[in-house]
């Protein structure tokens, strides 16, 4: 068998295209997506891109989930801080930094998530995003 007779191994092409969005994601992609995403999981920030960027329907779900995020860490710190109060509550007291380190981990990983193109659904909360 000759040199020629051998198959050649392609070097390996440079993947230009980005990844395709998820399901059911027919929208236009903005310009500032990325930021967009960041803001959508930084507390009251999510409002930014829920009400500028409308067209982009993935935004706006991140968005949402990110609102709905923030609800549920405020309602959860109201909640232990007023057992908190209690007589019995010094040792639900403890457990208020773990809330606050927890909610920053969901917050850090579903912006990570969005910024490559997916979504980190929670469970028990993102199914409300559609209802929102």
């Amino acid at each position: 068998m000759s040199d020629q007779d051998t198959p050649q191994a392609e070097a390996p092409q440079e993947q230009t295209e980005m990844p395709p969005p998820p399901p059911g994601s027919d929208s236009t992609e903005s310009a500032n997506r990325g930021v967009m995403i960041i803001l959508s999981y930084l507390w009251i920030l999510a409002l930014i891109p829920l009400l500028l960027e409308k067209d982009d329907k993935e935004v706006q779900w991140h968005a949402k989930n990110g609102l709905l995020l923030t609800m549920a860490e405020v309602i959860l710190q109201l909640l232990f801080n007023a057992i908190a109060v209690t007589g019995i509550g010094c040792v639900f007291a403890i457990f208020i930094p773990f809330i606050f380190i927890g909610f920053t981990v969901i917050r850090v990983i579903a912006i990570v998530k969005g910024l490559n193109g997916q979504r980190f659904v929670i469970p028990g909360l993102s199914q409300y995003v559609d209802k929102f």
